[in-house]
């Protein structure tokens, strides 16, 4: 269902936020994600007047993850942005989240690494979606997706996937695939109303959820 039609208005700013998914030739995947922030006229900086059409902000942040979803380096670059070379210095920091887990609190733990000055707020902000998109990227290539396919056919011998007891990854993490839901009894019934150990009934995550662990 769309949005409502909105009262009469004028954009006067865009954020954008991309983010891709690469699996590569040595099995570790890159997550890339780009911050862009533009406006719809010539804009006043501290450091002079950006014309329209240029962006205030072009982050880039590079994330290279394992099968387990920890990450073995990382790269950011700041092709826009209101201070130029300034901005940039900031940039090498970012490698400190080498050897962070995507799913153990990587949200707190890369906010204790990069707050205030260490960093740069919005590549900092960029880290933020980083989890949720690398768990979306694995869906159905290294996580199973489907109930009665546990493994998928690349990862048969991987150890960190789900296994025939386990449900497929994305169940209780939402409120339309909470095990007492009516999705999962329609697509998932093997899992309706038998939610994990360390799950509710009504799919809520006591611990190692990685929405959960990640958010704080």
């Amino acid at each position: 269902m769309p949005l409502s039609p909105p009262a009469p208005r004028q954009l006067r700013h865009r954020r954008a936020i991309r983010l891709e998914a690469f699996e590569r030739d040595d099995s570790l995947w890159d997550i890339e994600a780009c911050l862009t922030d533009e406006k719809p006229r010539d804009f006043r900086l501290a450091t002079g007047v950006r014309p329209h059409g240029l962006p205030i902000h072009e982050l880039w942040l590079r994330i290279t993850i394992d099968r387990k979803l920890t990450i073995v380096d990382v790269e950011a670059s700041s092709n826009w942005s209101p201070y130029g070379a300034l901005c940039a210095e900031s940039n090498p920091v970012y490698r400190k989240l080498i050897g962070l887990n995507l799913l153990q609190s990587f949200r707190r733990e890369a906010s204790k690494l990069l707050r205030g000055a260490a960093g740069c707020t919005h590549l900092t902000e960029l880290c933020g979606v980083l989890p949720t998109a690398a768990i979306q990227a694995f869906a159905g290539d290294v996580w199973q997706i489907e109930d009665g396919n546990p493994f998928n056919h690349s990862d048969a011998a991987d150890p960190s996937a789900t296994t025939p007891d386990e449900p497929p990854f994305q169940l209780g993490r939402c409120h339309a695939l909470r095990f007492d839901g009516p999705a999962v009894k329609e697509y998932y019934p093997r899992w309706f109303g038998h939610a994990p150990a360390g799950q509710t009934d009504s799919g809520t995550t006591v611990q190692d959820r990685p929405e959960t662990k990640s958010a704080s």
